[in-house]
């Protein structure tokens, strides 16, 4: 029986060559690569690729962030740091992985030391995907109750709301007259009690609870009051969690190639709903003022002067991009070598971003309606994140005629966003998979990504207890922070400055064809200098502004708060572990056992022969694992 083929980052003995057939592989006959296979279609891999990058943070946070930061005002640093910071990274991993044809760990043949980077961007995907799928679950959960005549949030029912629950403020004291000269202030339901009337104006208030917060917090999440309290499984929210892990399992079940038919639908379904959810706020009286916070007349141009705008604009363009996560190395990998990958990341970025834009309008033209009825401004009724998603924008659907129909049109779009963002996430976990083990994957695709997605579902379970909200807040916070940065820095660093930026250049014009010089100025100036730059400086900025965690008022305890750090400690370690372990594989003296580290594998260029050209026609079979005991090869394909 032949054994498995080892990772690169483990030193094996009896190392065999990998020698398969496409047999029970879902490839098709004209793929270019018969061992990985390749995209069916262009517009598969393209749409596969703007389901990644626009997910739910482009509905749920990207209108919040603009309407904080001076509206209008903030597309500008916003557009800015596209250019700067967002782009170049795109381009860089788009064809990084088309270049190689490899997933985020095995590509980094380019520089076996850096290989940790590939290792930590899988792991922080993987903790990433655990999550996710609970926010998804939650909108498989609005979307099954949103099937009745009237929303269950839509009135304060009594079995589940207190009396706190109100639509509007909530009298606590008054004055009352108990006789002609005699005036007091009363507690209201004392007042009630003795059917008495307040004298008008001298009401106090305290705000109530909107009934979409409390059926959010009371009834979908059975929310517990800490960490500390983990409760019971919520029954429902890990029936929708299965469903949504069988739904993730089937789409990919063949790969890219069923995911990439699935994606037609989940990709491009909430444009149509963002649509129809526009025009409809567009004729709701209020929508104008809603509008004009967000993006119009009430747009603060001297917000531009703040630092934190443009902090805020970089961050949101690095996170909504999806960069530095192995997703964008892990789908480009399947492109055919020849794929024109520097417009694909021009298109996929720009609709990204338009698409954030877009999706605001439809957002703020209905939550100005629900400032105007309630008369309140809209600055009162704005949210972000859950509370956007799960009370304030039910609350406004609630309120609108038919709103279960708009209810389950705006949850079925949260569906799709997330989804096609999770399908990215987990392909980019089974392509490591592959890249290691190809013999194991060719044979059992299948069962191996299904194992994968019930092994997530069961890691998962936590997230819907009565404290999975909380878990759910926590892993966020850390795993999606630092380890991200981290990993996108070294990254540029990595390829641009140690591999060499015009040595990948060469590589990038072997694909696309040989461009002049000017056309590499802008990328050349932006990878050697202002992106890293600029990630650094965002980095500093999250380390020295960092806070701890908290969900609403609730602060996490000590050892929720130290999970977190086990948590990004975890995913980053491997980057100085697997550095060492290269150095301890290679040899000769310290600084040749560092200088053969940073040297490309003598595997390391186009996957297939017939790309390879002169600069690397001595290259190694890509489907052999080198260790540092032989000579690397140098960017002329010779060895050293």
């Amino acid at each position: 029986m032949n054994k498995l083929k080892c990772p690169s980052f483990f030193k094996c003995r009896g190392k065999e060559k990998v020698t398969v057939s496409s047999e029970n592989f879902h490839v098709g006959e004209n793929d270019e690569n018969q061992d990985r296979g390749n995209w069916s279609k262009k517009s598969d891999y393209l749409l596969s690729m703007v389901g990644y990058a626009v997910g739910l943070g482009n509905v749920w946070r990207f209108p919040y962030l603009t309407y904080n930061n001076g509206g209008g005002a903030f597309l500008i640093p916003y557009t800015i740091m596209l250019g700067l910071a967002g782009l170049p990274l795109f381009f860089l991993e788009c064809s990084l992985g088309q270049f190689a044809s490899l997933g985020p760990v095995s590509v980094w043949r380019i520089l076996p030391m850096f290989q940790g980077v590939g290792i930590t961007m899988v792991l922080i995907s993987i903790f990433v995907t655990i999550y996710y799928n609970v926010i998804i679950a939650y909108s498989l959960y609005y979307l099954f109750a949103s099937f009745r005549s009237e929303l269950p949030w839509a009135t304060c029912s009594p079995s589940w709301a207190d009396e706190n629950c109100s639509r509007s403020p909530i009298v606590i004291l008054c004055n009352v007259s108990l006789t002609t000269s005699e005036i007091i202030q009363a507690n209201k339901s004392w007042v009630d009690t003795n059917n008495l009337t307040c004298i008008n104006g001298s009401q106090v208030y305290r705000p109530g609870q909107l009934p979409s917060e409390q059926y959010w917090n009371k009834v979908a999440l059975q929310r517990s009051s800490g960490l500390e309290e983990t409760g019971v499984i919520v029954w429902y929210l890990a029936l929708c969690l299965l469903l949504a892990w069988l739904i993730v399992g089937a789409a990919l079940f063949k790969g890219i190639k069923s995911s990439g038919k699935v994606v037609y639908f989940t990709a491009l379904f909430p444009y149509v709903v963002l649509l129809i959810l526009l025009i409809r706020g567009a004729t709701l009286e209020g929508a104008g003022k809603g509008i004009s916070y967000y993006i119009g007349s009430q747009s603060n141009f001297t917000k531009l002067r703040e630092a934190e705008v443009w902090k805020d604009a970089a961050t949101q363009i690095f996170y909504s991009l999806s960069v530095a996560w192995g997703g964008l190395v892990a789908l480009s990998s399947y492109n055919k070598f020849n794929n024109n990958c520097y417009s694909d990341a021009i298109v996929v970025c720009l609709t990204n971003c338009l698409t954030s834009v877009f999706a605001g309008f439809a957002i703020f033209s209905i939550l100005g309606h629900m400032a105007h009825i309630s008369g309140k401004e809209v600055s009162q009724v704005v949210k972000e994140g859950f509370d956007l998603a799960f009370i304030a924008y039910p609350e406004a659907l609630a309120q609108l005629p038919g709103g279960p129909f708009w209810s389950i049109l705006f949850f079925f779009m949260l569906l799709t966003l997330g989804l096609d963002s999770q399908f990215a996430s987990i392909e980019t976990i089974t392509t490591t998979i592959q890249d290691l083990f190809p013999k194991l994957m060719k044979k059992m695709r299948v069962p191996i990504t299904l194992g994968c997605c019930l092994v997530l579902f069961l890691l998962g379970l936590v997230c819907v207890t009565q404290a999975g909200i909380y878990w759910v807040n926590l892993i966020d916070h850390f795993s999606a922070g630092w380890g991200i940065l981290i990993a996108a820095i070294l990254e540029i660093i990595g390829i641009i400055w140690i591999y060499g930026g015009n040595r990948f250049i060469e590589d990038i014009e072997m694909m696309i064809g040989a461009k002049r010089w000017i056309f590499w100025l802008w990328w050349r100036v932006c990878w050697f200098a202002i992106t890293p730059v600029l990630l650094t400086a965002i980095f500093i900025w999250s380390v020295v502004t960092f806070r701890r965690p908290t969900y609403g008022t609730i602060e996490y305890p000590d050892w929720g708060i130290a999970i977190g750090w086990c948590m990004i400690l975890f995913c980053i370690i491997w980057i100085p572990i697997v550095a060492i372990m290269k150095i301890i594989q290679a040899k000769g003296n310290i600084f040749q056992r560092i200088a053969s580290c940073c040297r490309s594998a003598p595997n390391w260029g186009p996957y297939l022969e017939q790309h390879r050209g002169e600069r690397y026609k001595d290259m190694v079979d890509p489907k052999k694992e080198i260790d540092h005991e032989i000579p690397t090869v140098s960017g002329s394909g010779k060895p050293e």
